[in-house]
């Protein structure tokens, strides 16, 4: 595995922005690039990345995210050889959503853990 990038979901992108700031962190990137209505941003401070997403923007994806505030997160999980590793768990883990290449280019599965914790699997192949 190559690294751990927290997705956590907010109700108010804008605000959450002006919050990390405030603790040195940089808005890295965001969705859509510009303009008031972001559903999702990245920002970092030295190697800690966090992406935040709106709850609104999550739609139907993905039910068994708590639409609360707090500790709904979703842990998206870069690596190497994605469909050995799929293939070596699948049968020992829940599946939420199977292998699938996302509109940005990257090929995804998400399980759940024990905790009821959402992990996302990553590679850009």
């Amino acid at each position: 595995m190559e690294s751990l990038s927290p997705n956590i979901f907010v109700k108010d992108i804008n605000e959450t922005i002006k919050f990390y700031q405030l603790l040195g962190f940089s808005l890295v990137v965001t969705v859509p690039e510009t303009g008031d209505n972001l559903v999702w941003a990245m920002m970092a401070k030295g190697n800690v990345t966090f992406m935040f997403q709106t709850f609104v923007s999550l739609g139907e994806e993905l039910p068994d995210i708590s639409r609360q505030d707090g500790a709904s997160m979703l842990l998206y999980i870069k690596l190497k050889n994605i469909r050995a590793f799929f293939e070596e768990i699948k049968d020992l883990v829940p599946i939420v959503r199977g292998l699938e290449t996302t509109f940005y280019g990257a090929t995804e599965f998400t399980i759940k853990d024990i905790n009821n914790y959402l992990l996302v699997f990553a590679e850009d192949e």
